[in-house]
């Protein structure tokens, strides 16, 4: 047996041949799948619901937080950065404040101021005296810088129009990145001078490198131009625009999510006051979300497995449930089938019984003139000699007997409606039933031998139903045979206190899958014949209600032995009375 049969449950092909116009209300597996479609939708839909809000709001909330944190991250680097630039934008207005032009335009004295600046703050390389032309009058550092006139530059228009500027790194001279910061300082001669600074560029290098970032994150600085000022790791090295368009001004630090090359990407970014500088971090989404991915998987994991449970759960009880209600229903219908059965069996009975009385009557008649004409013949001397008419009397004596036999025998079946314990034999009540048969038995060459031990008492039964148990298995064996096939019927003693009546046919045999749903009601492998499915479970009644019990042995092909164990006095502690008897 597959295991789609073995799960399949009892009521999947069940059809209730009697439900008329209103088969749609016996029609269980319909019934089971619409159980477990609105108990699933009840218990599914809510869970399921719940779930994606969760998912939803977790997400967001992951997804917020990130962002928070790109943010926190973006203000405080935007700190040092800007702290850095006014540091030493502050200490370069601190020597021009504290140093007179000329003093500045000595060469010792600016180198001293270098040193300096260079041992306090450091990050810078070189500084110059320039006027209000643009000549540098004075410069200290590693190159020869001396007289170069910067008055065309864009910073020194810058720095002479805003009195201050921080420039976009470039190369310069000096063909390394470097920017500068230079100060303009008014003269009381209504003129005025630039002090120029070089600031290396490994100082914000070191600041933005040693950041910790999460997401595979990046950081760097660009100019208005979107002009990389430091290396990034993922955009390009110094002066290479980035392929990011530059974010928008604003005046807070900013955090937004953007695509590149088919990747999300959170940039944050913040605009550095009074400088062309924009930092900028860059972070991987699919990285940040790798957190989340693993609780999502365990989220969806755990719903996979709720909803599994709930389906198991669902089909188990709705298929449990239906199943107690086929069973309620079979119950039902056995109960109107058996009083059917019942009433059926008691008005054959009383046809039965009235049929007899009333040949029983004319065969009297008949028995009785018959014996009159043999006696007749059998005194006047001129019909002793005639053989031939005795011989016509005597084989009428023996038909009246012989319908007088079978009246009897009637008699004896319809005796059931008088249900009552009483004594009875075996041997007589099994010749008593297969007397029925004999025609069929002898029309269709079934030879049946019946065996009975002499050992072997009369015992405590009821008479009819005791017929019936035993008509029902005959009957069952007289289907299964082929004509020309065998019948054994034996009895015996089990101990004291039992008897076993066994019946074997040599048949087409039970198939194993079916042994143990031969007793149950409405079963039956002769549905398409006429069959009911009742016959058995009928007999698997009568005989619990005869204080006996009934097994089954079969092999497909080779034939079946139907047990029947009886007890030789009925505990009628236990057994039901006459009157519980008569009322089923």
């Amino acid at each position: 047996m597959s295991i789609l049969k073995k799960l399949k449950p009892k009521f999947w092909d069940y059809h209730d041949v009697a439900a008329g116009p209103h088969k749609h209300l016996f029609n269980f597996r319909r019934i089971w799948k619409q159980s477990v479609v609105l108990i699933s939708l009840v218990a599914i839909i809510p869970l399921v619901l719940i779930t994606i809000l969760d998912y939803e709001v977790t997400q967001r909330a992951v997804e917020t937080d990130f962002l928070l944190r790109t943010a926190r991250l973006v203000s405080n680097t935007w700190r040092t950065v800007s702290f850095f630039l006014a540091e030493r934008r502050s200490a370069l207005d601190f020597v021009v404040r504290d140093n007179s032009y000329n003093s500045l335009c000595d060469s010792k004295r600016l180198s001293n101021i270098l040193k300096n600046l260079k041992e306090g703050f450091g990050g810078f390389i070189d500084i110059g005296v320039i006027d209000s032309n643009g000549l540098q009058r004075a410069y200290a550092g590693p190159y020869k810088l001396e007289g170069i006139n910067y008055r065309e530059q864009g910073w020194f228009k810058d720095a002479t129009y805003k009195g201050v500027n921080v420039s976009d790194v470039f190369m310069g001279f000096r063909r390394t990145p470097h920017f500068v910061i230079a100060v303009r300082h008014n003269l009381a001669n209504g003129s005025f001078y630039i002090l120029r600074a070089t600031i290396d560029t490994d100082r914000f290098n070191e600041l933005l490198s040693h950041l910790e970032l999460s997401g595979q994150g990046d950081s760097f600085l660009i100019n208005k131009g979107g002009v990389l000022q430091t290396p990034s790791k993922d955009f390009g090295k110094v002066l290479d625009k980035i392929p990011l368009p530059v974010p928008e001004f604003s005046a807070n630090t900013r955090v937004y999510e953007e695509t590149y090359k088919h990747k999300g990407l959170v940039i944050g970014y913040d605009y550095i006051h009074d400088t062309p500088f924009i930092l900028m971090i860059v972070k991987q989404k699919a990285e940040l979300m790798k957190p989340w991915q693993k609780t999502r998987l365990k989220l969806i994991g755990f719903l996979i497995a709720s909803i599994s449970v709930i389906v198991v759960v669902i089909l188990s009880v709705a298929t449990y449930l239906v199943n107690r209600i086929l069973l309620a229903d079979q119950k039902r219908i056995m109960t109107l089938h058996e009083v059917e059965y019942s009433n059926k069996m008691a008005s054959i009975g009383r046809l039965a019984a009235g049929v007899a009385h009333e040949i029983n009557n004319p065969l009297a008649v008949i028995n009785e003139k018959v014996g009159l004409i043999k006696d007749m013949l059998t005194i006047k001397d001129e019909f002793k000699e005639n053989k031939k008419l005795i011989e016509l009397a005597n084989a009428a004596l023996y038909s009246v007997d012989r319908c007088g036999t079978i009246t009897k025998r009637l008699l004896n079946f319809a005796r059931h409606l008088d249900v009552k314990i009483q004594q009875v034999n075996i041997d007589e009540v099994i010749k008593d039933v297969l007397g029925f048969l004999t025609k069929e038995a002898d029309y269709r060459s079934i030879k049946v031998s019946v065996n009975v031990a002499r050992d072997i008492p009369q015992f405590e039964s009821d008479r009819g139903k005791l017929q019936q148990v035993l008509l029902n298995i005959v009957n069952n064996a007289f289907a299964a045979v082929k004509d020309g096939g065998k019948i054994d019927i034996s009895a015996k003693r089990e101990g004291t206190d039992l008897i076993s009546v066994t019946f074997t046919d040599d048949g087409c045999g039970i198939p194993k899958s079916d042994l143990e749903r031969v007793f149950e009601p409405f079963f039956s492998t002769k549905t398409k014949q006429g069959g009911t499915g009742l016959g058995l479970s009928i007999t698997y009644g009568l005989v619990q209600e005869l204080g006996g019990s009934i097994g089954v042995q079969s092999e497909v092909g080779k034939g079946t032995s139907f047990v029947v164990i009886l007890p030789l006095k009925i505990d009628k502690k236990e057994g039901k009375n006459d009157e519980d008897i008569a009322c089923r």
